[in-house]
């Protein structure tokens, strides 16, 4: 009876051998965590550039090979896509419960109780993160500015050190405005970013309303309490009735085609005119005749490309898109308080500002000196951005610079001593994993970490639950003194989605890839020559 080859291949994991000493997307973005983290440079496959320590661009950007690295990036991109922030952590914390893992497995205990009491860990966890919860902060007023910046800092802080005193108003302003009348409501894509090379952050500013990355088409550069129409489909003769093919017999006919032509284009704009519209903005191509007319009848003409720019600026001016030049109606038109072609560091730009209207748009307006800071700043603003939507949810806060890690820590400890079974060392694994963010955090800042770890875990005992790491002063301070708060949501749903993807690789006891197809390769096709 002969033996049939299998087109896969399994690859045991042996229990006695553990698996490598950490995952590499944690090692990679471990030194990134926190205000101090270092940049990474990474060139991509389309030979793009970034230099950022944001972890979520970090992963996207990387072609992990690795099935089990594989789940890492993914628990990452469940939380920046549910959260926004705090991609990081669950990274750094997912790996260091796999270091940890590994220690456990050495010691000879069975995957099987280590993932039962990661679970019993993780579910005591969320119950020590409930007491640990500022109180009064779930009542809190999402338009109240400072309580804004307040919860906003810690985000924005991680990504541009030193710079959120700065940044977090202006992202904290944008959000405000754009807040609908029920905050559960508010919508991540009404805040916009508008990067202009040039100036400083101090120049940074925010505008209510859109700022489009293109020059007005015409003469007329500014107009003020006007009425916008919207044409989708562009403003130009193919858009009239009259296109298509004619047979001209004499010159007199095709005199008198171009002029029946002529006043068709002038028809249907001085019907916009007369319908009170002051300015015309195209998603297509604006004709040499249809701006002639536009100028003569003193109507402003902008010209926006992006079928997403044009939405934006429907939901701006409150206008709707019309897939045909004709005349309007009073409920297709738009409102703007002003429109204006400006030149803000060499660059040509359009402002609608639009103050009144409700789920408006507004634009955060960044300057710097080079793209890639431009680019790391947008992150900051996307963060802070992210955190707005996260409270709008939850705005419950926690103590932040790592004094809700310590705490859970000494509290995990005391609760694995009470349990009798093997899980009880998996417990105690699950709350040592912890120390990992004071040290990371110390480390990142060039702090010696046993000696702040130490002092953390005796201010801690003495029951100052809410002391972390001053990283400018290198000393153990309250976090509520410092005004350095989580949101309670951010980190609840890191810490979960790192456990749950520590138990699934735990889990897994073989990884089978299936191999290419046997046979021989087809012969390659030489180059052929001219003839």
């Amino acid at each position: 009876m002969g033996t049939s080859t299998s087109r896969a291949s399994t690859r045991p994991s042996s229990r006695t051998s553990a698996p490598p000493a950490r995952s590499p997307p944690s090692a990679i973005t471990r030194t990134s965590l926190g205000p101090n983290g270092m940049n990474k440079m990474v060139i991509n496959h389309l030979d793009k550039h970034f230099i950022t320590n944001d972890a979520a661009t970090i992963v996207n950007e990387l072609e992990v090979q690795h099935p089990a690295a594989k789940l890492l990036v993914l628990a990452a991109r469940a939380q920046q896509e549910e959260i926004g922030d705090g991609a990081n952590l669950t990274i750094s914390f997912a790996g260091e419960l796999l270091d940890k893992a590994e220690e456990l497995i050495r010691m000879g205990l069975h995957p099987s109780e280590i993932i039962i009491g990661y679970t019993k860990a993780i579910n005591k966890t969320l119950e020590i993160l409930e007491d640990l919860v500022e109180k009064g902060s779930e009542n809190m007023d999402v338009r109240n500015k400072e309580e804004v910046v307040l919860r906003m800092k810690s985000a924005v802080a991680s990504k541009q050190f030193g710079r959120e005193d700065v940044l977090c108003p202006l992202v904290a302003d944008a959000c405000i405005q754009v807040c609908p009348e029920n905050p559960a409501n508010f919508n991540v894509d009404n805040v916009r970013v508008a990067k202009l090379v040039g100036g400083g952050l101090h120049n940074s500013s925010v505008v209510r309303g859109m700022v489009l990355k293109n020059d007005a088409v015409g003469s007329i550069t500014k107009v003020e309490n006007v009425m916008v129409a919207v044409f989708a489909g562009g403003v130009d003769t193919s858009a009239t009735e009259t296109k298509g093919t004619v047979l001209i017999h004499s010159a007199e006919h095709l005199e008198n085609y171009a002029k029946t032509e002529e006043a068709k284009v002038e028809e249907l704009i001085k019907s916009v005119a007369d319908s009170g519209g002051k300015v015309i903005v195209s998603g297509a191509a604006v004709g040499d005749m249809a701006l002639h007319f536009c100028e003569r009848y003193k109507l402003m003409v902008l010209k926006v490309s992006s079928k997403f720019e044009l939405r934006r600026l429907c939901r701006t001016t409150g206008a709707v898109a019309l897939l045909k030049l004709s005349r309007p109606t009073a409920g297709e038109l738009g409102y703007a308080d002003s429109v204006s072609a400006e030149e803000i560091g060499g660059a040509r730009v359009t402002v609608v500002q639009n103050e009144g209207g409700g789920n408006s748009v507004a634009t955060v307006v960044l300057r710097g000196s080079t793209d890639s800071i431009l680019d790391d700043l947008e992150r900051a603003v996307d963060d802070g951005v992210n955190t707005y939507k996260c409270m709008c949810r939850d705005s419950r806060i926690i103590p932040g610079a790592a004094a809700t890690e310590v705490e859970l820590a000494k509290k995990l400890k005391q609760f694995s001593l009470k349990e009798t079974g093997l899980d009880q060392y998996a417990i105690a694994k699950f709350g040592e994993s912890f120390e990992m963010v004071p040290r990371t955090l110390s480390e990142n800042a060039g702090l010696g970490a046993m000696g702040i770890i130490s002092s953390l875990y005796a201010e801690h005992a003495a029951g100052n639950v809410k002391v972390g790491i001053d990283l400018k002063d290198g000393a153990c301070k309250d976090a509520s003194i410092m005004k350095i708060w989580d949101l309670y949501i951010t980190k609840s749903f890191a810490l979960k989605y790192s456990a749950d993807v520590v138990c699934t690789v735990l889990r897994v006891d073989q990884i089978i890839m299936a191999k290419p197809a046997g046979g021989p390769r087809p012969p390659k096709q030489g180059g052929m020559d001219e003839d």
